[in-house]
């Protein structure tokens, strides 16, 4: 297996967006992003008030969702991102999850 860090290379990690990122839409534009480019995983609001994915798939298309998370829908104020990795088992989809 490669080392460096190419397209093929898997990569997953969890991901925490602070700001006012509930009640926008956040989740819904999150799914369709993340399934655009491929990933799996899910996401999730938190009662914190931040929103909470896990992002799985290649390398180039989890920095990808990791860019378009900073940004996010057009209602959305993104104040932070926190990115975690992570070895959890993404599923074979995204989904959206209940609140945690």
């Amino acid at each position: 297996m490669a080392t460096s860090q190419d397209s093929s290379s898997t990569k997953t990690e969890r991901v925490v967006i602070k700001g006012r990122v509930q009640g926008v839409f956040y989740r819904n534009w999150t799914v369709d992003n993340a399934t655009e480019l491929g990933l799996k995983g899910w996401v999730r609001n938190r009662r914190d008030g931040s929103v909470e994915a896990l992002f799985s798939g290649s390398f180039d298309a989890v920095k990808e969702m990791e860019q378009r998370c900073r940004r996010g829908p057009s209602q959305a104020v993104v104040t932070g991102l926190e990115v975690l990795p992570c070895g959890d088992d993404p599923g074979t989809a995204f989904l959206r999850k209940p609140t945690v």
